[in-house]
């Protein structure tokens, strides 16, 4: 016999964080909502299919140092949850380097005296260290020296994020490449050891036999199996705010307005949205810093080509400033179930821009044409290789450090603070650039909080990591 749910919440956005709080709210016999404004869950991590090929949206590996999320991943997917080796590659100057770094890989593609004036620019850098270290330009200067930077960090991180390094704060290269150095790279390149520390560099990883949208959608329907509600084309439209609590939730659903509550809301969505949707509005400080966040938007070009072993990656960096495309994915090297035909190869070229802008506002026909062009600048394979294509758009994928992004979100959170029945969670809810283990992470730090604990979310993800 099944006792009834104490409590009830009421979960926005169905992304890995919205569906991991709904999941472990019924674990803890919490009733929960769950509202997504699109037509599937996974948000940023989902699967889309077209004409029986599976594209990954945003390019994710299964790989976390927390046990609670690795057991809830193979608790989710059991015997279909994978093990596949990583290969990454850069693509500079016509070169082809191994990702992480290889010592031997990149002095034989640099060359030797290339390789020494590396050196000697990162020897330089330790023995004249930066005062500060504010910037992305000037942490990465510090830990690789300025030629290293320039040579591998600085082209790359500029088309993804469409602003000078100098702009881009410390923050998010301490974030997403903490414990990665010139030095660690020899290290590991002579001695190969384990106990290095270095956790970026990552061999294997785990992935959802049907790509990481299946991950969302058997947690979906395990959520609704056990009496949770989820609710997909249904939009949150307003929050209506009396004195230091959320009352209820107007939202969007086949073209009627519905009304929802819960005793408690926990959101996923971006904090300019969430602010916004505030009714009354919060003070015109808070609806300021919430407008001075800034997003990285990005488009991912679906493309069936007729021929079979295009490279050996799962994906490559493309740092070369030649061509537009920042990052180009092999779904067969996932898994050979994301591709409908054998003998055929699909790729998810991946376009950077902010939405609105003239790539963003680019036709699909002649994204595609963009995408085949640049397939065969790059010498992957031959345009007429390409048999079909599909464009899908992504909104606010990426939070933006920008220099005062640290201080704009304080202001909101000092604010979200004042609402006692409302926690934020996961990558846009916190403006920070988590991985889906980390926006897990936040996900169950929230429902413990809904029983009594007290953990504080926006402390999740500050210790090492393990990106790049």
């Amino acid at each position: 016999m099944v006792s009834a749910p104490r409590s009830s919440v009421l979960i926005i956005g169905a992304g890995p964080a919205g569906l991991t709080a709904a999941y472990e709210s019924l674990k803890k016999n919490v009733h929960p909502i769950l509202i997504e404004k699109s037509g599937l869950v996974g948000g940023i991590a989902r699967t889309e299919l077209y004409k029986g090929f599976r594209f990954d949206i945003g390019g994710h590996r299964f790989f976390t140092h927390f046990e609670e999320i690795q057991r809830l991943w193979e608790e989710v997917l059991q015997k279909d949850f994978i093990k596949v080796p990583r290969i990454s590659r850069i693509y500079y100057k016509k070169r082809f380097y191994k990702y992480p770094l290889s010592l031997f890989n990149t002095i034989s593609n640099l060359g030797a005296l290339e390789g020494l004036l590396i050196l000697f620019s990162y020897i330089r850098a330790k023995l004249r260290p930066h005062s500060r270290e504010d910037t992305f330009e000037e942490w990465v200067t510090h830990r690789f020296g300025r030629r290293l930077y320039r040579t591998f960090f600085k082209t790359y991180t500029e088309k993804v994020w469409g602003i000078p390094c100098s702009e881009i704060r410390s923050d998010w290269a301490a974030q997403r490449i903490k414990g990665l150095s010139l030095r660690s790279v020899i290290y590991d390149a002579l001695v190969r050891s384990s106990q290095n520390g270095t956790k970026t560099l990552i061999r294997e990883f785990h992935y959802p036999v049907f790509g990481p949208g299946m991950m969302w959608e058997s947690m979906q329907k395990r959520i609704e199996e056990q009496g949770g509600e989820v609710f997909l084309k249904t939009e949150a439209i307003r929050l209506q705010r009396s004195e230091n609590r959320i009352g209820t939730v107007s939202a969007k659903r086949e073209g009627k307005e519905i009304s929802l509550s819960g005793e408690s809301i926990i959101s996923s969505m971006p904090l300019v949205d969430l602010i916004h949707l505030m009714d009354p509005p919060p003070p015109d400080e808070v609806l300021k810093a919430a407008d001075r966040l800034r997003y990285r938007d990005f488009i991912l070009v679906g493309l069936i080509l007729n021929k079979p072993g295009i490279f050996p990656d799962n994906w490559i960096y493309v740092h070369s400033p030649e061509v537009k495309v920042g990052r180009i994915q092999n779904f067969i090297n996932w898994s050979s179930a994301m591709v409908a035909h054998q003998g055929k190869t699909s790729l998810g070229m991946e376009y950077f821009c902010y939405e609105g802008d003239a790539l963003w506002s680019t036709p699909d026909a002649e994204l595609i044409q963009l995408a085949k062009e640049e397939l065969q600048k790059l010498k992957l394979a031959p345009a007429t290789s390409v048999e079909d294509g599909i464009v899908f758009r992504q909104p606010k994928a990426y939070p933006v450090y920008n220099n005062d992004y640290r201080e704009n979100t304080d202001i909101i959170r000092r604010f979200l603070g004042t609402i006692d029945n409302l926690q934020t969670i996961g990558r846009n809810g916190l403006h920070r650039y988590n991985n889906q283990d980390h926006s897990m992470l936040t996900a169950i730090m929230a429902v413990g909080n809904l029983l009594g604990q007290s953990n504080d979310i926006w402390a999740a993800n500050t210790e090492p990591s393990y990106y790049e």
